[in-house]
């Protein structure tokens, strides 16, 4: 894979991150296989959290010496620095790293969150705190909310923004628009989440469901390649550096192995066309509302 720059973070990275969701649960030597597999094939960002079960310890030990060899972006979703600079220790310890590449304001939804993060005692202070002391080279947000992460952006330069840039939440209600003009201006990096998911699960789609389980929303088809490129290479258009595959082998492994025909490919009517089709067949059924509010699986009863 080419890599590509990371906004003016000044990283060179490949357009496919690992999300560490991808070892959580595993037994370590699945976790070391599927990371091995990942660097082999170019891969070099790595994302992880705290709250993602055991993935900070199996990431650490799957990457050993290679650590020098990726950049790690590492979450808090703590509010108030008291909570989270024992975390933040934690994290850095469970990684075998002495610093982070991207430490991440997480998951901001509310503007409780931001006024939190943001006020005396708040988060914000340890992540500033963190960059001035070498802990971490740059300092990101990851919103669901579009508001709420603007916000963000009124209050503090963040180096990068990690956001549900997804084909049908933009296609049909032009979320993401407004944050990626603010991360374009600021030429911050931009990575996707949700770049391959369709939409929310449907109570029958249980036995489906069990084929992906740390998925919470549903991913494109795995028959439907024309659907799943489709989709990447639209959040590519619009703008984005790099996308976060859903949770698990399956679906990383086909990003990664697709990625530069969906690159190399332009966004194509037929693409376009395809796109606003399923668009129309979703109806109501996203995973996200306007607010950044997360929706559960649909019941018919």
């Amino acid at each position: 894979m080419v890599k590509r720059p990371l906004g003016n973070t000044g990283f060179m990275i490949a357009p496919v991150v690992y999300g560490s969701i991808v070892s959580m649960g595993e037994p370590q030597d699945v976790s070391d296989e599927y990371v091995s597999w990942a660097l082999d094939h170019g891969v070099n960002y790595f994302d992880v959290a705290p709250t993602y079960g055991d993935s900070e310890e199996k990431l650490g030990r799957s990457l050993g010496s290679r650590r020098k060899d990726v950049y790690i972006a590492c979450k808090t979703s703590c509010r108030l620095r008291k909570d989270a600079e024992k975390e933040m220790y934690e994290s850095l310890e469970r990684l075998r790293t002495d610093y982070f590449d991207v430490y991440q304001l997480h998951s901001i939804t509310t503007d409780k969150d931001v006024d939190e993060a943001f006020g005396t005692g708040g988060v914000m202070e340890l992540m500033v705190e963190a960059k001035e002391k070498g802990l971490t080279r740059k300092v990101g947000i990851t919103a669901h909310s579009e508001k709420a992460a603007l916000r963000c952006l009124e209050l503090y330069p963040f180096d990068t923004v990690l956001f549900p840039f997804n084909w049908g939440l933009n296609l049909g209600q032009g979320i993401g628009n407004a944050l990626m003009a603010e991360a374009k201006k600021r030429n911050m990096g931009v990575i996707s989440i949700k770049s391959m998911i369709h939409r929310r699960w449907l109570s029958v789609e249980e036995v489906e469901r069990s084929r992906f389980p740390k998925s919470w929303c549903k991913p494109i088809d795995l028959e439907r390649p024309d659907f799943r490129n489709a989709a990447i290479k639209y959040v590519f258009a619009i703008g984005v550096d790099a996308i976060v595959p859903p949770g698990d082998f399956v679906n990383f492994s086909y990003a990664v192995e697709n990625i530069d025909k969906c690159l190399s490919e332009p966004l194509m009517e037929e693409d376009l066309a395809l796109l606003q089709r399923e668009l129309v067949a979703v109806g109501d059924n996203w995973f996200f509302d306007i607010d950044g509010k997360m929706k559960g699986v649909l019941r018919t009863t």
